[in-house]
């Protein structure tokens, strides 16, 4: 038998730069079949997309799909709204912990799970302040001098 492996489509690489991720979450997302085929192309970006809570549905914004080349009419709004399926628990869960002071919803990647369908990880963050950005260059450059003095020390 053959095993299928999540194949990432999008990510959001400045994510991890910019928030403190506290839970992370999969969501399904509703997607007409013009943007599905320009997703597999990897034609999409999640730089400055979050998600929100409105009347007990969750909503994906700013999240550009380009259009499918040959998709003609069917080709919808590249920034449009895009709704995210989650079980009503999971969304109360989540507006719960929203409400709180500082709290984001955001896109960490869009992938493909093993069945084919377009999934979403969003994840539960806080925004890091400037001290704390510099703080994890500064231990990146650490941990890589310190893994470069290894490979040294050991040639």
């Amino acid at each position: 038998m053959r095993e299928r492996v999540s194949r990432d489509l999008v990510t959001n690489r400045k994510a991890r730069h910019d928030y403190h991720i506290l839970e992370t979450y999969e969501a399904g997302i509703a997607l007409s079949g013009t943007e599905v085929k320009s997703l597999r192309e990897g034609k999409a970006n999640l730089k400055d997309s979050f998600a929100r809570v409105e009347k007990g549905e969750l909503y994906l914004y700013n999240m550009h799909i380009s259009p499918y080349e040959k998709g003609n009419i069917h080709n919808k709004d590249p920034l449009r709204p895009r709704k995210l399926l989650m079980h009503r628990k999971e969304i109360d869960r989540l507006y719960g912990l929203v409400k709180e002071k500082g709290v984001t919803l955001i896109p960490l990647r869009v992938y493909l799970n093993e069945r084919g369908l377009v999934k979403v990880e969003l994840a539960v963050a806080k925004g890091k302040t400037l001290y704390d950005k510099r703080e994890d260059i500064k231990r990146r450059d650490a941990q890589r001098e310190m893994e470069k003095a290894l490979k040294e020390y050991y040639r």
